[in-house]
């Protein structure tokens, strides 16, 4: 299992330490609920360090993007980010990942800790442009903090105005006096807040100067568990959850990012699925009862019949119930359709709603 640059920190901290995506990561500090209303409320800061970097390069980088994500690269501006998936030639997500505009003939493309090799094997396969390729991923932290109060937490770090940052943007600078770390208007959460990308032997220091500067705000190291309550809540699909090579962006309700102005791996089949209409489809809803949705659990009808399953589940701090998301037969997924979930031995009643399941300065 590998582990992180600091990982040694991490457990200094008192955190819960498990294996995720063939990682040591920590999991939770002081709980995973106490995690998720610091992040809502005031700043938090995840070390995501586990996941992959890789740099594209050359004259044709942008057509190899073009050719393997499903979003269309070429309104990409330098400092700009963009939110796609890589997809086969089923249609099915191979992963969902950022794309960084570093300059005219260099991205950058963040992926999923879990799909860093196979990624890598795929971009590979599919560079018939010549395009320098470089894995940077064990090289590089990440850490994301997040938050109402993020932007003030970090401002005495660096000289650019954090504030003035628009969302999914990002500029190199100096940060906590280490130059050429990026900083990028993104993140997990929902919250405002930043992800700090930079080598990891400034990991330490990075780390405590952002303690220190976040101190007078109520700063806090945040696990994956809040991570993924906090992603739950804006309806942000987690990959092998809600997401996976069998799952199309046109079922998942990502045809925001399926732009089919150029031609990429898996468009054919996904501009069929589009014209014929999809079969199933990802859904939030709300427990009407009492009861935890866990991924796998069946959805049924009122008749017990099984239209679906849940993807993810979770009690919302914010909302105080139950909510979730799962594929369900079309024909069940309008807005305000009663569901049920089968949790063992009963059906537990549901209602489909629309994601986000809560409002943020990013919905």
């Amino acid at each position: 299992m590998k582990t992180i640059a600091l990982n040694d920190t991490h457990i200094a901290l008192g955190a819960k330490m498990i294996p995720f995506a063939g990682f040591n990561m920590p999991v939770s500090y002081a709980g995973i609920q106490t995690e998720h209303e610091t992040v809502r409320q005031n700043v938090g800061v995840f070390d995501v360090s586990h996941m992959g970097e890789f740099i594209l390069k050359g004259e044709k980088a942008l057509d190899l993007i073009q050719k393997i994500t499903s979003n269309d690269a070429s309104k990409l501006i330098d400092g700009k980010v963009q939110y796609s998936c890589l997809t086969n030639k089923q249609g099915g997500i191979i992963d969902d990942l950022l794309v960084y505009r570093l300059n005219e003939k260099t991205y950058m493309l963040v992926v999923n800790a879990s799909n860093i090799q196979k990624d890598w094997d795929w971009i590979v396969r599919h560079n018939a442009f010549d395009v320098e390729l470089k894995n940077i991923s064990d090289q590089t932290c990440l850490l994301a903090v997040q938050g109402p109060k993020a932007a003030e937490a970090l401002q005495s770090l660096t000289a650019i105005d954090l504030t003035s940052m628009e969302y999914y943007t990002f500029q190199k600078t100096s940060f906590a006096g280490i130059s050429n770390v990026l900083i990028s208007a993104t993140g997990y959460t929902g919250a405002s807040g930043f992800e700090l990308y930079f080598d990891q032997q400034h990991a330490s220091h990075i780390w405590n100067e952002i303690f220190k500067a976040g101190q007078p705000f109520g700063i806090k190291p945040i696990g994956l568990g809040a991570r993924d309550t906090l992603r739950l809540e804006m309806g942000f699909c987690l990959y092998g959850n809600d997401i996976n090579d069998s799952t199309t962006p046109l079922e998942a309700g990502l045809g925001w990012i399926t732009k089919f102005n150029k031609n990429f791996i898996g468009a054919d089949y996904l501009i069929l699925q589009k014209q014929n209409g999809v079969q199933r489809k990802l859904i939030g809803f709300e427990m009407l009862e009492r009861g935890i949705p866990r991924h796998g659990y069946h959805i049924t009808d009122a008749d017990g019949n099984v239209i679906g399953e849940v993807t993810s589940g979770t009690h919302s701090t914010t909302l105080q119930k139950a909510i979730g998301m799962g594929y369900v037969n079309v024909s069940f997924a309008k807005e305000h359709t009663n569901i049920y979930i089968h949790i063992r031995a009963g059906y537990v009643k549901a209602q489909v709603v629309k994601l986000p399941f809560i409002k943020t300065p990013h919905t």
